[in-house]
């Protein structure tokens, strides 16, 4: 397996709404995508969504197992967007930043995308920092040329990154 880094984002002063990739060639077999991201939202937590390719339509199918250390919580659900974790907010302990990787299989395929994802937001202020384990299915079939990731409530935070690579 080898990995080619295709591009990487570093969010600037004043943050971002989201981060996008575009131009995905279908070179690779699959597809990789690490982020690196604090919110400036008011809350514990801001929940990260992803989309390929612009689609909107909840053609995202999610089932999720998500653990703090003492409780643990499992879900499906259908959405106009993929769930990718979420990130500490600003309330979490100060200039820390939470980390996910998002697989997907046979990106350039003509059938339905599987995605993994594990994400987990950094605190060691308050004991309900989530580890997320996610698996979920694109139902798209052009293969994947985008990937726009958003918080669901605030910005990206200055120093937030994500970085595409495609798998081969």
């Amino acid at each position: 397996m080898a990995m080619t880094l295709v591009s990487t984002v570093t969010v600037g002063s004043g943050g971002a709404a989201s981060i996008e990739f575009t131009g995905i060639a279908g070179t690779g077999k699959d597809l990789l995508v690490v982020m690196s991201g604090r919110s400036d939202a008011a809350a514990n937590s801001d929940i990260v969504m992803a989309n390929f390719n612009g689609d909107t339509a909840s053609n995202y199918t999610t089932r999720y197992l998500r653990g703090d250390g003492s409780t643990v919580a499992s879900g499906t659900s259908s959405t106009t967007f993929l769930w990718f974790g979420s990130i500490p907010a600003t309330n979490y302990t100060a200039s820390t930043f939470g980390n996910a990787a998002l697989y997907v299989s046979n990106y350039a395929s003509s059938a339905a995308k599987s995605v993994s994802v594990d994400a987990v937001p950094e605190n060691n202020a308050i004991a309900n920092a989530h580890l997320y384990i996610i698996a979920a299915t694109w139902t798209g079939t052009s293969a994947i040329t985008s990937i726009k990731i958003d918080p669901n409530s605030g910005s990206f935070a200055q120093h937030s990154t994500a970085s595409l690579y495609l798998v081969s």
